[in-house]
């Protein structure tokens, strides 16, 4: 057999199933594409996770498109985060054009436009149906990771929820976090926390409270509060295919650790709210987390610990995740071992940095007898990617430069008008629109410091009236004892007593003669 023909049994063998699949694309040797050697990816196999890498400009956010409209075409819900805005054409055909049919004739395709059902989303709340989560949903760690705190910083905040937890306290939006933080710092919580939970002093408590202020002040402190997102809302369905959720992010772009973190908290509560799902014939929701570099920078280990934790369970939950980045090097080690599934686009090698990341990428690849690794990633063309995933046994497929299925739905945004009235049309925008003030922290602890001020009122009163009376009591006792006093008495007796014995003046007794007449 010609090395052609060993190459597409090789594909072939390690591509085809009865299952259910994604269809990649069609592999290339040697510059040939090769329609036969088609490249598919179990569907089943797809809550093994994956990544997707390349450098900039080599058609990664148009692969996440290709993966998002088969697998909601297979039934499959999709969230996907919309970094420049410009991925909302998914929910509108595409257009055909010269490329796009060249591209079809050579992978034995016929270009079909669709458009798939969309749910606009946003964090601001602009562009899209609200997203919001309760600061507690978020928890001390990823909130940590938002206002970039430090690890003594990170400690108090841990203090604040334990004892909210402890105390019944529900913390919804940033207002009950400052309160509980003022409480604790420097009202009357301080001495009671001091002795279980230990003391907060005021500069951590000003450093945190800046960081708090600051995050309202750039607009987007609306993303903490109810009505809080309901995860069940990212796994619907209409007419069998699945909604594709697209998170528009480009209106706070500016601040990767707040919507990095917010993906990273839906994952964790669908991790915690979704039942055991076991093997599943096709995921129940496949999760693309782009510019996954964002996730990592500057991360604690307790944060890089609990996306660890989520990434290594979310699979038994029927949950898929696939993180889009420039290099695999940005994906913790601990993290990119996890992951089943690689699409590596085009390499770049322009500066000596640049050359040790191919390096380092080329040894995680396993041998192929048809491609050497190093050459064939720096010069894959656009729309063409190194794949290898796993097949529907969990082995690890024949490593294959690939020519990739070109979108079927537009590259590119909705119209102005059209994104608009999408929005507005929206029943999932109309539900998470106005925001709701619950009691919560914020209130109860109003509360509990103005009867607590109104006991120490009274208090106070009730000593001033004490001293008072003991004042005026003292000065009656005081006028009663004194030789004026005394005097008055007497002579008051004197008289009383002389009434009540019929004793007369001095006068009457010269007019009558005396007591008895004479």
């Amino acid at each position: 057999m010609s090395k052609r023909d060993l190459f597409v049994a090789a594909i072939q063998k390690s591509y085809q199933t009865t299952q259910p699949t994604i269809h990649l694309g069609s592999a290339i040797l040697d510059g040939e594409i090769i329609t036969d050697a088609r490249v598919n990816l179990p569907l089943r196999m797809m809550n093994r996770h994956g990544l997707v890498a390349g450098a900039t400009g080599s058609g990664k956010t148009r692969t996440l498109q290709v993966l998002a409209e088969q697998l909601s075409a297979a039934g499959v819900p999709v969230f996907m985060s919309d970094i420049k805005g410009d991925l909302s054409g998914i929910a509108q055909p595409g257009k055909s054009n010269g490329a796009i049919e060249e591209r079809s004739q050579a992978l034995g395709t016929v270009f079909d436009p669709k458009g798939y059902p969309v749910e606009l989303y946003s964090l601001s709340g602009q562009k899209g149906a609200q997203m919001r989560a309760t600061v507690l949903e978020f928890g001390p760690i990823l909130l940590s990771k938002i206002f970039e705190l430090n690890d003594t910083q990170s400690g108090v905040l841990a203090i604040l929820f334990k004892y909210a937890d402890d105390k019944d306290l529900p913390m919804v939006d940033l207002n009950d976090l400052k309160k509980v933080l003022s409480y604790l710092s420097e009202g009357p919580g301080a001495a009671e926390i001091k002795s279980d939970y230990g003391s907060i002093s005021t500069s951590t408590a000003g450093t945190i409270l800046r960081k708090i202020v600051a995050l309202e002040q750039q607009g987007v402190g609306t993303i903490f509060g109810e009505k809080s997102f309901d995860i069940s809302d990212l796994i619907n369905r209409v007419d069998g295919q699945g909604v594709i959720s697209l998170l528009n992010i480009s209106d706070v772009q500016d601040k990767p650790a707040l919507f990095s973190t917010f993906m990273l908290s839906l994952l964790a509560e669908l991790y915690q709210k979704l039942p055991e799902a076991g093997d599943l014939d096709k995921p129940k929701l496949v999760f693309f987390l782009d510019e996954a570099h964002l996730l990592f920078k500057d991360a604690p280990k307790a944060f890089l610990d609990q996306i660890e934790q989520v990434i290594r369970l979310i699979r038994s939950k029927g949950v898929g995740i696939f993180f889009c980045t420039q290099m695999a090097q940005d994906i913790p080690v601990s993290v990119l071992g996890q992951l089943g599934n690689r699409v590596q686009h085009v390499l770049r090698a322009f500066t000596p940095k640049d050359a040790d990341a191919l390096k380092q990428t080329v040894k995680t690849y396993p041998k192929s007898d048809y491609y050497e690794i190093d050459q064939i990633l720096t010069t894959l063309g656009i729309g063409q990617a190194l794949i290898t995933v796993l097949n529907e046994k969990g082995i690890p497929t024949e490593v294959a430069a690939t020519h990739l299925l070109p979108p079927t739905s537009i590259m590119g945004p909705m119209m102005q008008a059209d994104y608009e009235n999408h929005v507005r049309q929206s029943d999932l925008y109309l539900k998470y629109k106005d925001p709701i003030d619950p009691e919560s922290a914020y209130e109860m602890l109003t509360r509990r410091m103005e009867e607590q001020a109104e006991v120490e009122a009274k208090a106070k009163e009730e000593v001033v009236q004490a001293k008072n009376q003991k004042e005026e009591k003292g000065m009656i006792t005081e006028v009663l004892t004194s030789p004026l006093a005394k005097q008055i008495g007497r002579e008051v007796v004197r008289g009383v007593f002389g009434m009540l014995f019929g004793k007369k003046t001095t006068t009457t007794r010269k007019k009558t003669g005396g007591f008895f007449g004479f």
